[in-house]
């Protein structure tokens, strides 16, 4: 199976030659060349407590995000090839292009280079990505302490648990003359501990008895699509127990017939030694979906820095811990609506021991999302799956500001080359009651503030809510799991332009109804929703109903695939960042289904509420796939360009 891997700096313009030179020019240590000043200082979050030194011979890889070239022109032309009012709409970036617009400057690899050599890290063990923006290496604790001066701890994070544990330094330092060339480096300060959204205390409660009465043949068999178009929501769905026979009618995919599964493509991610049993998604799909043949239904599946998908009986950590539940959701949710589209699994990491002062998480356990995307990044076009679903996040603050913005830069680099990202909006409202507070680093006191789900509050990522209920559709709440499907403003990135005016006139209509404890003025989040409540999964050889964003976002990617689909059959390129495109339909009132009942509520309170259009509580509404590919395939669903575009 593929793994991770970089490309040594020789393989880029930096030759051995070049490298030595570069050293022999400055027989000066650095230190009298610059002194070192802090760089970077981020709180420790209130949930992580502190436990004692790191062990100084514990290795890390270390990765340096150099200072992009220019970035701000990629974001351009993100803008203008996702813009559907744009004559550049659909003419996707290659790799090569996108590789070209963040390349940092010649200066700033040779300077940190430099810095590098100076502090006896050789040439041989860097380890730079496809665009030269990321440097790679492994290092002792002690090491790095010396290179960044700084000291690492062991902190624990305060969950159920108590088995989660990263090394940690919350404040770090570089020469002054460095300060402009690097942008971040990790792991440091960053808590973001890509925590599921639809983390909860996995108990059998959610079970269903399940009597397999209907055994699948192994010969495979075809049958009639289990509900013409003609039987109506209410007599396909029941709102306590969500299937993709309610999914397909509900949002229109039900008499769509699939015609260019050799050119689509789709995928989802697996965290936190998460995994997808094909023993468990053939009982799904047989019950579900007898239509599909039992041995024409598969997923190809791509191990990332070490990442495993078992298929053998779950073991006793995995079934105390509900591991391979969120991975059987995601597949299920995709392939119910989606099959036969081709679907590739990312399995990122493992599942760390439990962390002890002998015993030791393995390499690259705690920055799980910077892992996939460099190796994202790094695959060529061909390769590139065209939508992805992500059921994964953490809260904003966890992770410094420098480091949020590197990542969301990451997530804009794919968008350009074509690629559609969908995640959860987060199952925790506006925040769990008791722990909405802010996370200042400049000395000031906390206040109480509503909480912020990363990276959905990204500008390049589509976040998508969770609804509940179908005549009519309202923000998923479900009380006994803690649930609450999330939506706020983001405190680190600001407004994006496709969100301007229709934002603004939703938080006038909120009046002083929670001021204070959002930025008014951040980019805000969700875009759209789709059922997220109780949906039917096979786990463990028995049904269960599970809920939370984790259920919405592989659904609405797999209704985005299908929309690709019928592209790809015209000959057109697929949709890639979506956000503009879902905006500009929003508008104009097609596309979604509008969602005007409920509020995400949280932190004590009530919540963002949902009102006619877009709110911070449903985005724009859940999708209406008909309309969506009517859209899709006329180009252009406005005859005057959109009003952000200057041209």
């Amino acid at each position: 199976m593929p793994s991770v891997a970089g490309t040594p700096i020789t393989s880029y313009f930096l030759s051995a030659c070049a490298f030595a030179c570069l050293v022999s020019s400055s027989s000066v240590g650095l230190s009298s060349r610059s002194s070192y000043s802090l760089k970077e200082r981020h709180n420790v979050p209130r949930n992580w407590a502190r436990v004692g030194r790191a062990p100084a011979d514990h290795e890390i890889e270390l990765q340096i995000g150099l200072r992009q070239g220019r970035f701000n022109e990629l974001e351009q032309h993100l803008f203008e090839v996702s813009s559907p009012s744009h004559p550049r709409y659909g003419q996707h970036l290659s790799a090569e292009e996108v590789h070209a617009l963040v390349e940092p400057d010649e200066e700033s690899v040779s300077l940190v280079a430099e810095w590098l050599s100076e502090n006896g890290i050789s040439e041989s063990a860097l380890i730079f990505s496809p665009s030269r923006d990321w440097i790679s290496v492994t290092l002792s604790v002690s090491q790095i302490e010396g290179l960044l001066s700084t000291e690492y701890h062991t902190f624990r994070e305060l969950n159920e648990d108590g088995d989660t544990f990263a090394l940690r330094a919350s404040e770090w330092f570089l020469p002054e003359h460095l300060h402009d060339h690097v942008d971040c480096i990790q792991p440091t300060s960053s808590f973001f501990g890509a925590s599921t959204n639809s983390r909860k205390k996995w108990s059998d409660e959610d079970a269903v008895e399940y009597l397999p009465s209907v055994k699948r043949s192994p010969e495979p068999r075809s049958a009639e699509p289990l509900s013409p178009r003609a039987q109506s929501v209410q007599q396909v769905c029941n709102a306590s127990d969500v299937t993709p026979t309610c999914l397909r009618t509900l949002y229109g995919t039900i008499d769509y017939k699939i015609q260019a599964p050799e050119k689509n493509s789709m995928s989802l991610t697996n965290y936190l030694g998460q995994f997808n049993n094909k023993s468990d998604t053939s009982m799904f799909l047989s019950e579900y979906r007898p239509d599909i043949p039992l041995d024409e239904w598969n997923f190809t599946d791509v191990s990332v820095a070490g990442g495993l998908n078992p298929q053998g009986p779950a073991d006793a950590y995995q079934l105390k811990h509900g591991k391979g539940k969120e991975g059987n959701l995601d597949i299920q949710a995709m392939l119910g609506i989606a099959w036969p589209t081709p679907l590739t699994i990312y399995s990122t990491l493992g599942t760390p021991p439990p962390f002890k002062p002998t015993e030791f998480a393995p390499n690259n356990t705690n920055e799980p999302y910077l892992i996939w995307l460099q190796y994202m990044l790094s695959l060529p076009d061909s390769e590139l799956p065209k939508v992805i679903s992500t059921s994964y996040g953490d809260i904003e603050h966890t992770l410094p500001p420098s480091y949020a913005r590197r990542v969301c830069n990451s997530f804009a680099q794919l968008g350009a080359r074509g690629v559609s990202l969908i995640f959860g909006s987060g199952d925790s409202g506006v925040g769990r009651d008791g722990m909405c507070h802010t996370n200042h680093n400049d000395g000031s006191p906390e206040t109480p503030e509503f909480l912020v789900s990363f990276p959905d509050a990204c500008p390049y990522v589509t976040s998508v809510g969770a609804t509940m209920n179908m005549d009519p559709e309202e923000v998923a709440v479900l009380d006994k799991k803690k649930f609450v499907s999330g939506g706020g403003f983001s405190h680190y990135f600001p407004r994006p332009k496709w969100q301007e005016g229709t934002v603004q006139a939703y938080i006038e209509s909120l009046g002083d109804e929670h001021k204070g404890m959002y930025n008014p003025d951040g980019a805000a989040y969700p875009d759209v929703s789709a059922q997220g409540y109780e949906y039917a999964v096979f786990w463990n050889g028995t049904k269960r109903l599970m809920s939370g964003t984790s259920a919405s976002a592989p659904t609405f990617a797999a209704i985005i695939a299908l929309v690709n689909d019928a592209l790809l059959a015209e000959d057109k390129p697929v949709l890639g960042f979506l956000n503009p495109w879902i905006w500009d339909a929003g508008r104009s009132g097609k596309g979604f289904m509008d969602v005007t009942k409920g509020s995400n509520k949280g932190c004590n309170g009530t919540g963002f509420p949902t009102r006619t259009g877009w709110d911070a509580a449903s985005g724009w509404g859940t999708p209406w796939f008909p309309a969506l590919k009517e859209l899709a395939l006329g180009a252009r669903f406005r005859s005057d360009k959109a009003w952000y575009i200057l041209w």
